[in-house]
């Protein structure tokens, strides 16, 4: 397997949707690229983030921070 098959199939693997023999490639690439199991390593970071976000908005106190600030503008127009 390459770096590039490996990229196009991380959802796939990290979803389980890839058969044992992708998955046993995908693995064994794994073991003797280090750059790849790095972006694996970043993508599940990323996931993680993504899903702890998403709770963290729901939470009462940040929908009403939320709220507070949604309709703010600065006086002297937007910034940038």
């Amino acid at each position: 397997m390459t770096c590039r098959e490996l990229v196009e199939l991380v959802t796939d693997y990290l979803d389980g949707a890839l058969d044992q023999t992708e998955r046993a490639r995908f693995e064994d690439h794994l073991t003797v690229c280090s750059d790849c199991e790095h972006y694996l390593a970043q993508i599940r970071v990323t996931l993680r983030l993504a899903h702890n976000i998403t709770t963290l908005e729901q939470r009462p106190e940040v929908v009403s921070l939320l709220d507070a600030f949604r309709d703010w503008h600065c006086a002297d127009g937007p910034v940038g």
